[in-house]
């Protein structure tokens, strides 16, 4: 159980700024309501994610945090997050891989059932990984973006990445 202020947010949960806690059928349902009050629109689903280390009493935890932005091209969007703590040391590169499988996996799950629900044509699916031309990750950039497009997604790097190193990171 993670403690958001006075919210509990259960482990499989999502957080809402607008709407609270869901369940993961929430989310689902959510999301599917705001395509469906503006069908005519576009829309990307993005899916990103960002962790953060932190010691505390001598023991190494590490909290990633994954986000899912509904974006209705032109008029805003919604956001939500949910977070994994693990108690393990990851090097760098562990960690990009981690929060990477993290997004791909969350997109394996809910992308087939908006499908269902939206149509194959209604959003574009898109994975934000906290890489980038800049920096230590810039030798990952290869590695990673052939894990995502591997897997059949398209791929976003810094700075294009949003949906993890703005809306992951603010909730890390």
């Amino acid at each position: 159980m993670i403690k958001i202020g006075d919210i509990k947010l259960e482990n499989g949960h999502f957080y809402s700024p607008t709407q609270g806690i869901l369940k993961p059928e929430e989310l689902l349902i959510s999301i599917t309501d705001f395509v469906k009050a503006d069908p005519n629109s576009f829309y990307s689903l993005i899916i990103g994610s960002d962790s953060q280390t932190k010691r505390s009493d001598g023991k190494i935890a590490v909290n990633f945090v994954t986000a899912v932005v509904i974006h209705r091209h032109g008029h805003g969007g919604r956001y939500f997050w949910k977070n994994t703590k693990e108690s393990h040391k990851f090097s760098l590169r562990e960690k990009i891989y981690q929060e990477t499988l993290y997004s791909i996996n969350l997109a394996f799950d809910i992308a087939p059932k908006l499908r269902l629900a939206l149509g194959p044509k209604c959003y574009e699916l898109e994975i934000h990984v906290d890489i980038g031309e800049s920096g230590p990750t810039r030798e990952l950039i290869k590695e990673v973006v052939g894990m995502v497009s591997g897997n059949g997604f398209t791929a976003k790097t810094k700075p294009y990445s949003y949906g993890a190193f703005v809306v992951a990171d603010k909730h890390t």
